[in-house]
C-alpha cells in the first residue's frame, strides 16, 4: 500500500500530507485533492465519507480541505478494458455508419 497521484500513479515519498499547492513529478496534477483522499467515496454523498468536510464540487482540483488525509492504497491503472462500454460504444458506430 503506497501513497501516490491518482492520474499517473507516481510514488509520494515525503513525509506528512502534500501542501495545496504540490503537484505530481510526472504529470504535474495537484496532489491535495479529493481523489487522492482516504475519506473519498464516490457512493457516499457528496463524494466524502468524513461529514464535517466542506463540500468540494471539482474533485480533481486542489483544495483547502482541513481532513484530507492522503489515502494508501494499491496503484490501478485505470487503462483497463470495459468489454460493456466497448459493446456500446461499437453498437453507436454501427447506428451512425462510422
Amino acid at each position: 500500500m503506497t501513497r501516490h497521484c491518482y492520474k499517473c500513479g507516481e510514488p509520494w515519498t515525503l513525509n506528512g500530507n502534500p501542501g495545496r499547492g504540490e503537484t505530481c513529478m510526472k504529470c504535474r496534477a495537484d496532489l491535495r485533492v479529493c481523489l487522492n483522499c482516504q475519506h473519498y467515496d464516490p457512493r457516499a454523498a457528496e463524494q466524502c465519507r468524513e461529514r464535517r468536510a466542506d463540500l468540494v464540487f471539482d474533485k480533481a482540483a486542489g483544495n483547502f480541505c482541513e481532513y484530507f488525509d492522503f489515502a494508501r492504497r494499491k496503484w490501478e491503472s485505470k487503462e483497463f478494458k470495459n468489454s460493456r462500454e466497448d459493446a456500446a460504444r461499437s453498437h453507436l458506430k454501427k447506428l451512425l455508419g462510422d
